[in-house]
């Protein structure tokens, strides 16, 4: 009897990096098989349970959360809490009987997909960066597939179950439409200044906000520069505060909703090196990559490196912002020749039909799948 109305659950969150590909991959799923019922699953507390219902589909909540770097009260709750979202998990899919388990990493993914491999439910992992985290590299003994970005994963994963895709993003982003001075004009910017875009993704980045300030007064000597900067929440008061005196030449936001219109205003960006890079190489502007240095394994430098390999992007440690930061930044804002040839290189690395790939290979391991098979 073939599937006419696939089921399909998506698990995963924590970081805008994580949650924005989900979406992207279950919309591509409805474009391909309009049927589909589809059902998230993630962390209680974090951004997917606000941005999920927002794209119009349904999300339940697991109590979990990673383990801290030092000894606290939370770490100590560890365990019940992978119990708890264990079990819960189970119950989660005794009830959808999905036909197929996604995940996209995050604190959630582990539980959902563990359970539904013991369950004998298909699944696929979707791994966003060049150095896999414990969580998919325990996945991925059991997945059936595994979607990646970067080429060089064969050391981590059985390379019968790799299929190289790229990372799903915004369709907004995919397909950039409107013009620039309508972009500069919805966050109040100028025209005829260059224009630099500073992204530490959805949380916000300590490292680039403290880099970018200390060389801030130098950078903004140069009378033909403006900033927009999505500081994070927990950074916007002590910023805005600290770039008052600048007016509307800086323009601090604890969160950007329409990337769209911030990619098309700026001339050049500064960002870290998570699941952003793949949205940076369909945007095909200069960028200044600054990895997070507090993530598992120091997987963004190696996500970073992957570029600068290409001669795609400039890197800047945190470590060496205070010397290496400003000059980095004039080059991609005013170096004409530089600009171009990180632009053109950073767009031969854009995979524009990523969701759709993930899509058609989570089709794909759903049984007789009938109409719905991919072709």
């Amino acid at each position: 009897m073939s599937v006419t109305t696939p089921r399909i659950i998506i698990s995963g969150g924590g970081t805008g990096g994580h949650v924005f590909p989900a979406i992207a991959i279950a919309n591509a799923l409805k474009e391909l098989a309009p049927t589909a019922e589809i059902l998230f699953v993630g962390a209680k507390g974090r951004i997917e349970m606000e941005k999920v219902p927002q794209a119009g589909y349904k999300i339940e909540a697991l109590w979990i959360s990673g383990l801290q770097r030092r000894l606290t009260a939370e770490n100590l709750l560890f365990p019940v809490k992978v119990l708890s979202s264990l079990w819960k998990s189970y119950g989660i899919l005794r009830r959808f009987k999905p036909h197929v388990a996604v995940g996209v990493g995050g604190y959630a993914s582990w539980a959902v997909l563990q359970a539904a491999s013991a369950m004998g439910i298909p699944t696929l992992i979707q791994e966003q960066n060049s150095h896999p985290g414990i969580t998919n590299r325990l996945l991925g003994k059991k997945a059936d597939k595994i979607c990646v970005v970067y080429d060089n994963l064969y050391r981590y994963f059985d390379a019968g179950k790799i299929v190289l895709t790229g990372n799903p993003v915004r369709a907004d982003i995919a397909r950039l439409q409107g013009s620039k001075e309508t972009a500069l004009r919805h966050f109040g910017l100028q025209e005829g200044k260059k224009t630099l875009f500073i992204t530490g993704g959805s949380l916000g980045a300590r490292g680039i906000n403290n880099g970018l300030l200390a060389c801030l007064a130098q950078l903004m000597k140069d009378n033909n520069v403006q900033l927009l900067w999505q500081t994070g929440k927990f950074y916007i008061d002590q910023i805005t505060k600290q770039v008052a005196d600048y007016g509307n030449d800086i323009i601090p936001l604890a969160f950007i909703d329409r990337m769209d219109l911030a990619y098309i205003a700026a001339d050049a960006i500064l960002s870290r090196a998570g699941g952003t890079v793949s949205e940076l190489c369909l945007v095909g502007k200069p960028v200044v990559l600054m990895p997070s240095p507090n993530v598992a394994e120091d997987h963004q430098t190696a996500n970073a490196l992957n570029l600068t390999e290409k001669d795609a992007a400039i890197m800047v440690p945190d470590s060496e912002a205070a010397q290496k930061l400003l000059p980095a930044l004039q080059t991609v804002l005013f170096n004409e020749e530089r600009r171009q040839t990180l632009a053109n290189n950073l767009k031969k690395m854009a995979k524009p039909d990523a969701a759709l790939h993930i899509a058609r290979e989570v089709l794909a391991l759903i049984p007789n799948n009938g109409n719905l098979q991919p072709a």
